[in-house]
């Protein structure tokens, strides 16, 4: 009798007082195996998936190791899996030829996935002007309908008003203002914004052209093209005061571009498609120079010594 009672197992509080929707909670968190052909991306991801030497580098590792940190997807009305963090590993999984994935499945409504998809995504080391752009509106936008905000997330800065924006800023390093300018890039085309990515227009020119209208932008990217040539700050500055007062048109872009910058100077222009095969997608113009002329000193460096061994 008493080695029965030692036997017997006494349910816990916690089981006890656990609801069943507590358990089913827990459920869902679990890890499950899913059919990558099963998943499908987020709409309007804003993050490139490119298939790099980092991705190459991560399929390698996924055919050895398998996909070692799960991915988050929630699922949708018709039983498939809407990935939420995670595209990078899925992709990598489909050039692997591995047909399953790990993946942890939550129940989030569409702005709950939107502001968790875009955190994933943030902590990246790398991200291009056109990604954090995309990326903060979609995130503030969904904010705003959580909390009910009615803000002009593209107007002038009013950054007291703005307490999603505040949040978001201090979430992503950024300040409101740069927050802001971020966004305002949105409203560039596709080729516009593409330059920005590539380095061949800097940000915050880019964020002065983005008051033109889709319009005058396209006669801009023209203007750009023909002459060979980018705004400055200054010129940027002004081609949008001239839009501001309707009187912006193809002659008066040629002559702002074609006034002369302050620090302009006679230089090389190396072609970018070079470039490209040594330096990672989204390096600044900046950081490429530094390394260019580090390079530089180098060659120079060994050139000398090889004439003083003749």
């Amino acid at each position: 009798m008493a080695e029965n009672r030692r036997n017997i197992k006494l349910t816990s509080l916690d089981d006890l007082f656990s609801t069943e929707e507590s358990r089913a909670e827990e459920e869902k968190e679990r890890i499950q195996e899913i059919p990558i052909t099963e998943i499908d991306g987020f709409p309007e991801h804003p993050f490139h998936v490119d298939v790099d030497d980092a991705m190459r580098e991560m399929v390698e590792s996924i055919k050895r190791f398998g996909v070692l940190s799960p991915a988050v997807a929630r699922q949708k009305e018709d039983g498939r899996y809407e990935l939420i963090s995670g595209h990078r590993r899925k992709k990598a999984c489909e050039l692997a030829g591995i047909e399953k994935m790990p993946v942890i499945v939550r129940n989030m409504d569409r702005d709950e996935a939107i502001i968790f998809m875009v955190d994933s995504n943030l902590q990246r080391e790398r991200l291009l002007p056109s990604e954090k752009a995309f990326s903060y509106k979609m995130k503030l936008d969904a904010m705003k309908r959580k909390q009910g905000e009615r803000t002009d997330l593209t107007s002038a800065p009013m950054v007291q008003k703005l307490t999603s924006r505040e949040v978001l800023a201090e979430k992503s390093g950024d300040s409101h203002e740069q927050v802001r300018r971020y966004i305002r890039l949105t409203e560039l085309t596709s080729d516009l914004l593409q330059m920005v990515d590539e380095g061949k227009i800097a940000f915050r020119p880019a964020v002065e052209l983005s008051y033109l209208s889709k319009e005058e932008q396209a006669s801009l990217l023209m203007t750009m093209e023909s002459e060979i040539c980018t705004p400055s700050l200054a010129q940027a500055i002004k081609i949008k005061k001239f839009s501001q007062e309707g009187r912006l048109n193809d002659d008066v872009i040629l002559s702002i571009l074609s006034e002369e910058k302050p620090n302009q100077k006679e230089g090389y222009k190396l072609p970018k498609e070079r470039l490209d095969k040594y330096f990672p997608r989204g390096t600044p113009p900046e950081k490429i120079e530094e390394i260019i002329f580090k390079a530089l000193e180098l060659y120079r460096k060994r050139e000398r010594s090889r004439e003083k061994e003749r």
